[in-house]
């Protein structure tokens, strides 16, 4: 008998019941920190958010950021929030200062909700504001008040505000902060606001050129670059981009506001327009768009009044206008970057050369493989009728829809371990590729071979970043082999694949390798999958003497049914970060290039023999 829809069916949430139901619609995806867009890492955005539009309005110069453990401490030196709007500002919807366009004219945060997402979302939220020699402080668990002090004196500290939150496990899980994505997070703010100083755990975060020391610090391995960096600041616009040697495809960073926009929006596409149509005019030639912006590394900044966002994490931007009523970004874009750029290009003639060479350069490799993607795209769509590489999901990256963050390409090895997972996954969001046997090693040849090699050609096809990044169809994509030697050959030879041709992918943090557990530990009452050594010991200490112990050699020795706690909400990934200080072209050199004995030396000095995996009193079942 179906339930009575009545009056009583209705129900009203509060602020904080809403955000802890709904997390999504607030900071995207939730995770556990393996990625660059979890949700933990949007909290911490979000308080600094409101500190960097203190710093721009020309109060506080300085921000300090600390994290212990999983507690995170963010204090700025601004007017401090007023002390008897603290309670509404951190928990009540639509509250707050940014609504008033004469106080905040460009911010970053502009919902009035951001405050209060962290603060639903933690197990234990602190907020202390100083103003005016007098200090207001209030604590929360999960959203609820627990402490409201009243205002006091206060001579000891400087004016500005204290924020302190721990994300609520009950949310994110066991999650942790990798520190490499904060600092990143970080830098991206002292870039995009000369003058700022942000201090990470005592270490400082300064740049006095902006979009130009972005790109200088982005470079890595894609240097040397065919010309020094054009940077051209004018208003609310600001970029700075060259050509690379090394790389292919192009590799943007844009911003609006200070956000991030990893999605780009109308402003990224009008700097894309702007550059072809400048280039085409200088040289009066009708060259190709491809031609053009093949090898571009570029970073671009805009600040728009009242701007349009496609979601509540600010990944792309919708607006058409600088400003209600006023001029188009387009219009507004394409103005600044084609009279700056003419003007550099006609006073620099060895930039004005190295420019033009490097577009005939790419022209004649397009030609020479355009015979070779025409074939390579007819076996693909020969292919995808019968695809039997790909099984994919229902929702991707390049849509609309609201589960777009969590795709996920799976790359296995053999039959039986695709088979599993497959049986295993979300139909709606992961998807499997399988891989027939150990890839070629791609290190040193040109990207026809992407074309001629048919697993690589149908790889690139399911990702769908022939042309550009934009239209990449999942969001983590992610190595899924066996934890044996051939299993890590096949790792390294994937792992060249996208460093040699995609090396954006990696930046842009989209790739992973799936941790899978090395031991099952069990008896007739409790199951523990362990992931080392030390998990293991700790499984047969709780389980006792009588535990059964499995270790498994491959993927395809796991069920289907056991797969599904592997790659569901618990699945756990080791993100693959690329180290400023670790050149790409020096690290497919060294592991992937000939015999040296460098290489020689170092597996000698680093050969580990496995451990006996039997402990004394359990039972080890192959």
């Amino acid at each position: 008998m179906a339930e009575n829809y009545n009056e009583e069916s209705i129900r009203s949430l509060d602020w904080k019941e809403h955000i802890r139901l709904r997390p999504g619609m607030y900071i995207g995806k939730l995770g556990d920190g393996a990625s660059p867009d979890d949700g933990i890492y949007v909290l911490i955005k979000e308080v600094i958010d409101n500190s960097i539009d203190e710093f721009v309005m020309g109060h506080g110069k300085k921000i300090e950021v600390t994290i212990e453990d999983k507690t995170v401490t963010i204090r700025d030196y601004g007017r401090g929030m007023p002390l008897g709007k603290v309670i509404d500002c951190v928990s009540k919807i639509n509250t707050g200062a940014k609504y008033d366009s004469r106080v905040f004219k460009k911010a970053v945060g502009l919902n009035g909700v951001g405050s209060k997402a962290v603060n639903a979302m933690s197990s234990w939220f602190r907020i202390q504001s100083v103003r005016e020699n007098k200090t207001k402080v209030v604590e929360y668990e999960r959203g609820t008040l627990t402490n409201d002090e009243p205002v006091r004196e206060e001579t000891g500290l400087k004016q500005g505000t204290i924020v302190t939150f721990t994300p609520d496990h009950e949310i994110f899980g066991n999650f942790h902060y990798i520190n490499e994505y904060v600092e990143k997070l970080l830098w991206n703010y002292v870039f995009l606001n000369n003058g700022l100083t942000i201090l990470f755990n005592g270490e400082r975060f300064h740049a006095e050129n902006g979009l130009l020391d972005l790109l200088e610090r982005n470079i890595n391995g894609n240097g040397p670059l065919l010309y020094p960096i054009i940077h051209i600041r004018e208003g609310d616009f600001e970029c700075a981009f060259s050509h690379s040697s090394k790389q292919y495809g192009e590799e943007h960073y844009s911003f609006v506001n200070g956000q991030h926009t990893t999605q780009g929006g109308t402003h990224l596409a009008a700097f894309r327009e702007a550059i072809v149509k400048t280039v085409r005019e200088f040289y009066n030639k009708d060259f190709e768009t491809s031609d053009i912006r093949a090898s571009i590394l570029a970073a671009i900044s805009i600040k728009v009044q009242e701007p349009v966002f496609e979601s509540q994490t600010k990944t792309k931007l919708g607006s058409q206008y600088v400003e209600p009523g006023g001029q188009t970004i387009r219009n507004y874009v394409t103005d600044i970057v084609k009279r700056n750029l003419d003007n550099y290009l006609h006073k620099n003639q060895e930039t004005a050369e190295a420019l033009y060479r490097k577009i005939l350069q790419s022209e004649k490799e397009r030609k020479e493989l355009a015979g070779i993607k025409k074939l390579a795209r007819e076996s693909v769509k020969k292919a995808s009728l019968h695809n039997k590489k790909l099984r994919d999901c229902r929702i991707h990256l390049n849509s609309n829809h609201e589960k777009r963050l969590e795709t996920t390409l799976f790359i296995t090895e053999g039959d039986s371990a695709s088979g599993s997972i497959t049986k295993a996954r979300n139909v709606q969001t992961q998807a499997v590729f399988s891989l027939k046997g150990k890839p070629l090693n791609c290190h040193g040849l040109s990207k026809k071979i992407v074309y001629q090699n048919e697993e690589f050609n149908l790889l690139q096809a399911a990702l769908n970043i022939d042309e550009d990044m934009e239209n990449l169809r999942y969001n983590h994509i992610v190595i899924a082999t066996d934890a044996d030697v051939d299993g890590m050959h096949i790792r390294l030879l994937l792992l060249t694949f996208f460093l040699q041709f995609y090396p954006d992918l990696v930046k842009s943090g989209h790739l992973y390798i799936l941790q899978t557990p090395l031991f099952r530990v069990r008896n007739k009452k409790k199951t523990h999958y362990c992931y080392s050594q030390q998990e293991k010991k700790e499984a047969v200490k709780e389980i006792g003497s009588n535990a059964e112990i499995t270790r498994f050699k491959g993927l395809g020795e796991i069920s289907p049914e056991e797969f599904s706690h592997f790659i569901g909400s618990s699945i756990r990934l080791d993100p693959v970060l690329l180290k400023r200080e670790s050149p790409i072209q020096k690290i497919l050199d060294f592991y992937m290039g000939k015999n040296t004995p460098d290489r020689q030396n170092f597996i000698i000095e680093n050969l580990r023999l496995e451990e006996d995996v039997v402990e004394d009193g359990a039972k080890e079942v192959a």
